[in-house]
């Protein structure tokens, strides 16, 4: 489909690597949190996983997202049909719900066991970068094309709006996985739209009422709406990864991509600690 080669692979990739150069210098120069493996090493693995994901999120999801929204075009079904108003605004709320959806969709990556056994593998790193944020399981980028089209179909979302949210989408994912320190104060003024590092770093903690909250993509408004929200964890109180996977050797590429088909092992929260160097170095978000 032309429009996918032009705004996606072109227009969009180009904005994507210009943000992921950008956000590695971030992260790189102005760290938030302090690594606890080989930055490289990670680097390799996550990547080597994303491999298949990636070639997925373009000739699967992204495919059948716009072909589901070209359909609704002809047949007039969905939310944006049952209104009229200017171009802009039906984009501009199918935007919005696109993004609820994926709230909700991560919600139940969650919250459902077989969803988790995939969406694990992204939990499963030890540290928390800009290579986080590619390190999703194949199998969960292919079941995610059933509840994705599912929201397409059912908001009536334009071929044009699901590109644009799209490109936001990964842009975002990028940003708010990445290992940047902004400014306290900024991020607290940013963080009232927008997901930030911070807060999606308390999602990433080993503890597991703050794994289960921060579930937001694009606009952090959705966890307040659902009081999902957790912002009073020091960052330097979180330590990223789940428990019950500690050795950082056991996480090969191999081991990843595997380990949704074999036996997960339960959940184990560990006790947070905090001290008051930490409280002092830094003020709760």
């Amino acid at each position: 489909m032309e429009i996918i080669t032009e705004v996606f692979d072109k227009a969009g990739a180009a904005i994507l690597a210009t943000f992921f150069i950008l956000f590695y210098f971030a992260e790189s120069q102005w760290p938030l949190r302090h690594r606890v493996q080989k930055r490289w090493q990670r680097i390799l693995i996550n990547v080597a996983v994303a491999i298949p994901s990636f070639a997925l999120l373009r000739l699967l999801l992204i495919t059948t997202l716009v072909w589901l929204a070209i359909i609704n075009q002809d047949i007039q079904f969905g939310l944006n049909y049952l209104y009229d108003a200017p171009a802009w605004i039906k984009g501009f709320i199918a935007f919005l719900v696109l993004d609820y959806s994926n709230y909700l969709w991560h919600v139940v990556n969650h919250k459902i066991p077989f969803l988790w056994r995939f969406h694990l593998v992204h939990h499963t790193d030890h540290d928390l970068d800009l290579s986080t944020a590619i390190r999703f399981h194949f199998g969960e980028l292919i079941l995610s094309v059933f509840f994705r089209g599912l929201a397409v179909f059912l908001i009536g979302a334009s071929p044009l709006t699901v590109l644009v949210y799209e490109i936001v989408f990964e842009t975002a994912t990028q940003f708010h996985h990445t290992n940047m320190r902004l400014p306290l104060r900024f991020e607290k003024t940013l963080n009232k739209l927008l997901v930030t590092p911070r807060m999606h770093g308390i999602h990433h903690s080993v503890i597991r009422h703050e794994t289960d909250s921060n579930y937001a993509v694009i606009f952090s408004f959705w966890d307040r709406m659902h009081r999902t929200v957790r912002l009073n964890i020091p960052q330097n109180d979180v330590k990223i990864g789940v428990a019950v996977y500690p050795d950082k050797k056991e996480l090969t590429t191999w081991y990843l991509l595997k380990l949704p088909f074999t036996a997960v092992r339960g959940w184990k929260d560990e006790e947070r600690k905090v001290g008051l160097k930490g409280e002092k170095k830094e003020m709760k978000f």
